[in-house]
């Protein structure tokens, strides 16, 4: 039996959501960065289905946070070469916080 997998966003949602993101990172000088990626991505993950069974995003902004501040030192500490490492341990986080709805 098939299911069908499908993302149901909309474009004014995903610009909206965008805008107050940039605006809010801006404004806290990149300090809420954090909580706009959780914001932007958590809209995506909550608006996809997969195989007929949704998807929904459990990540916190204050548990990025943390790692976001680690990964800040150990790339200044690395002279940047950590950044290297710092996307995909993004990506981990991401998947970590990532469960089907039930």
């Amino acid at each position: 039996m098939y299911m069908e997998s499908y993302f149901d966003g909309g474009l004014a949602q995903l610009i909206g959501w965008r805008i107050l993101g940039f605006l809010v990172t801006t404004l806290t000088f990149g300090i809420c960065y954090p909580w706009a990626l959780c914001v932007v991505y958590g809209w995506q993950v909550n608006h996809t289905v997969i195989e007929g069974r949704r998807l929904q995003f459990h990540g916190r902004a204050l548990s990025l946070f943390g790692h976001w501040i680690k990964w800040l030192l150990l790339s200044i500490i690395t002279f940047g070469i950590y950044l290297f490492w710092v996307q995909i341990s993004l990506e981990k986080w991401k998947v970590k916080n990532t469960r089907f709805a039930y």
